[in-house]
């Protein structure tokens, strides 16, 4: 399965903006900048996100997105289902009932049994939704501050300090 870069780009936004608190909003073009990314495909995301209740965006010289809820309250599976929409990754459309293997052959009559390849799929995907829903904005914080210490106040060093 592959995400949308999308994905990627909301949830170093949502992490930047728990870094820099509640108290601030930040323009989609900064958090555009400070990846060198394209500002109106930011702005996409970030409006996906606002539809899903993830972060707010207000309007005027000091508007800008910031979280809508607390980062322990946002997981990864809200953000991909955000941005990639809440559609099942695999999508079985029974074509073991076409053509020569719809004669009854191993398959049986339609709806007798349930395909054993979306049974798997459904598992799979099932197991991968449980463990981005299991982790949130906060522990990837809680992470990377294990491991980079000091990326929490450059983030917020470099939102203070810049301008776009």
């Amino acid at each position: 399965m592959r995400m949308n870069e999308g994905v990627e780009w909301a949830v170093h936004s949502c992490l930047n903006l728990a870094w820099l608190g509640e108290d601030r909003a930040v323009p989609a073009a900064k958090l555009a900048a400070f990846y060198e990314l394209p500002a109106a495909y930011m702005n996409k995301q970030l409006q996906a996100l606002a539809r899903a209740g993830i972060v707010t965006s207000t309007s005027g010289p000091r508007g800008g997105f910031r979280l809508a809820r607390p980062p322990e309250k946002i997981t990864l599976m809200d953000v991909v289902a955000a941005i990639e929409g809440p559609e099942e990754a695999f999508r079985c459309t029974e074509i073991r009932h076409r053509g020569g293997s719809g004669s009854g052959s191993g398959g049986g009559a339609r709806g007798e049994t349930p395909c054993a390849i979306n049974t798997s799929m459904r598992k799979a995907e099932l197991a991968w939704r449980r463990e981005l829903a299991s982790q949130s904005i906060a522990d990837i914080a809680a992470t990377v501050d294990d491991h980079s210490p000091a990326a929490a106040e450059r983030v917020r060093r470099w939102f203070g300090d810049t301008r776009t």
